[in-house]
């Protein structure tokens, strides 16, 4: 048993507070698991067992949080960082389980998210993706949902559109090599490259026409 005879802020993080147990320092505790504790309350030795494993979800959810911070992640990148945390799988499940509560852990709107972000700075193809996705732990299902809509050849026009210019002084030969190199890189398929590869070479003939 313990009688709490302190709970003071720490000066370094504002979020923990330090619990005195009879005048003596025993430990401290995330803001949100000591927020019911008073001065004067006895605690028994299973009511600090418990605080304390609270404490350790508010620990690693705090962990999930500050990740969730830089952009959205998958359900398996949280597990995934918080078991190299050294967090054990039932304070990780119930972190994810909170997460996915309040809507800030959801496999479909990371994977549309990824696939957004993909297709506005590096258009990439169908299996590209989905080997990316599938990385990160989302399912085949619904990858196949998220992707469905996906068109491979302007994702791949899009890509070689970022690139015609660098290419654009080389020679006929030398311009399909690279850009097909390029586009396979990418992950699209001998058809899309060639019948894209071809639609940017024409491009290039028709401006280096317009300026004769």
């Amino acid at each position: 048993m313990g009688k709490i005879t302190g709970l003071t802020t720490q000066q370094r993080d504002q979020n923990r507070v330090n619990v005195y147990l009879d005048g003596e320092y025993a430990f401290s505790l995330a803001v949100e698991v000591a927020i019911h504790l008073q001065v004067g309350q006895v605690l028994s030795p299973d009511e600090m067992a418990a605080l304390q494993a609270q404490d350790t979800v508010e620990k690693a959810r705090h962990a999930a949080l500050r990740l969730l911070e830089y952009r959205p992640r998958s359900r398996v990148e949280i597990e995934n960082n918080l078991r190299q945390k050294g967090f054990d799988d039932k304070v990780i499940a119930a972190v994810v389980t909170r997460l996915q509560e309040v809507a800030l852990l959801d496999d479909e709107l990371f994977a549309r998210y990824w696939i957004d972000q993909r297709e506005t700075f590096k258009p990439r193809s169908r299996i590209a993706l989905q080997q990316e996705l599938m990385q990160k732990g989302v399912s085949r299902t619904l990858i196949d949902t998220v992707l469905a809509d996906l068109d491979e050849t302007d994702a791949a026009r899009r890509a070689a559109k970022a690139r015609v210019s660098r290419w654009a002084n080389l020679p006929e030969e030398a311009f399909r090599l690279k850009m097909g190199n390029f586009l396979q890189r990418r992950g699209f398929n001998y058809e899309i490259v060639k019948e894209v590869t071809s639609e940017m070479w024409q491009i290039i003939s028709d401006n280096t026409d317009a300026t004769m």
